[in-house]
């Protein structure tokens, strides 16, 4: 029995190297999330400035109509209105973002760098609603003041607005992988800003039952119910506390839907 001897090496050949491993996912987190928010500092402040501006506005209109006082119709105008900007940034303008970047072909870069797909969708959607914190304030501040409302409950936006955020740029990111095209994201994003507005400046008590049924599908929803109740006398603080949860539990699966729908767009 003859043993098989190795075969020789040819000159001038060398063994590939392996490829790095992949990074973790929380310090990719962290980079995609600082990278997308410098970029949004950059590139989308005139954008923040108009998304503060309309809610603003909204309220200036509201004004003829609801009277000043912590009834429900002002203390719902003012919340509605702060949570808007989250609306229009976090879900309207990522759903543009992501529709944009797969219809470009933009995925493909992120497909090639040693980053779970996770910390893309993720950092990418928490930057985007941490961003809306500055124009949320103003216009909180803002509706305040000109409804007759305490300032002391707006330290609750800090709850707010990420949990909110998180809830609409999960959306607004999955809607934009998952859309055929373009221009279906972008209309999909116009419609969920619009459905927002609509649902989120008037009290349920005002509403007929099956567009409360709508409203109560709405992830900003329970966001807005939360800062109204901290904006009158009494506060019940275990409907705030239940709004909240009921808000971070949809933002939660928002994200997971986000997650995948870029796994999946990124695979083809």
């Amino acid at each position: 029995m003859t043993a098989t001897l190795p075969a020789p090496e040819r000159p001038g050949a060398t063994t590939p190297a392996p490829l790095a491993p992949q990074a973790r996912l929380w310090p990719s987190l962290a980079a995609v999330y600082r990278s997308q928010l410098s970029r949004a500092r950059v590139a989308r402040i005139p954008l923040l400035f108009v998304a503060t501006f309309q809610s603003v506005g909204i309220m200036i209109l509201m004004r003829g109509v609801v009277d000043a006082g912590p009834g429900d119709e002002a203390r719902a105008v003012v919340a509605g209105s702060s949570v808007l900007v989250v609306a229009f940034v976090a879900l309207n303008l990522l759903a543009q973002y992501f529709g944009r970047l797969r219809a470009e072909g933009g995925l493909d870069f992120y497909a090639t760098l040693p980053v779970p797909g996770a910390a893309v969708a993720l950092g990418t959607a928490a930057a985007y609603a941490s961003f809306t914190l500055p124009g949320v304030t103003v216009t909180a501040v803002a509706g305040c003041l000109m409804y007759g409302l305490p300032l002391s409950g707006l330290w609750l936006l800090l709850a707010v607005v990420p949990l909110a955020g998180a809830a609409l740029a999960g959306l607004g990111a999955a809607v934009g992988l998952l859309a055929p095209r373009a221009e279906l994201a972008t209309l999909c994003g116009q419609l969920g800003m619009s459905a927002a507005l609509l649902l989120g400046v008037l009290p349920a008590s005002r509403m007929p039952e099956p567009i409360t049924w709508l409203r109560d599908l709405l992830p900003s929803t329970y966001g807005v119910e939360a800062l109204a109740q901290v904006l009158g006398p009494d506060a019940d603080w275990g409907s705030v506390t239940a709004n909240l949860a009921v808000c971070a539990a949809a933002g939660a699966v928002a994200l997971a839907l986000a997650t995948w729908a870029y796994r999946r767009a990124a695979g083809r």
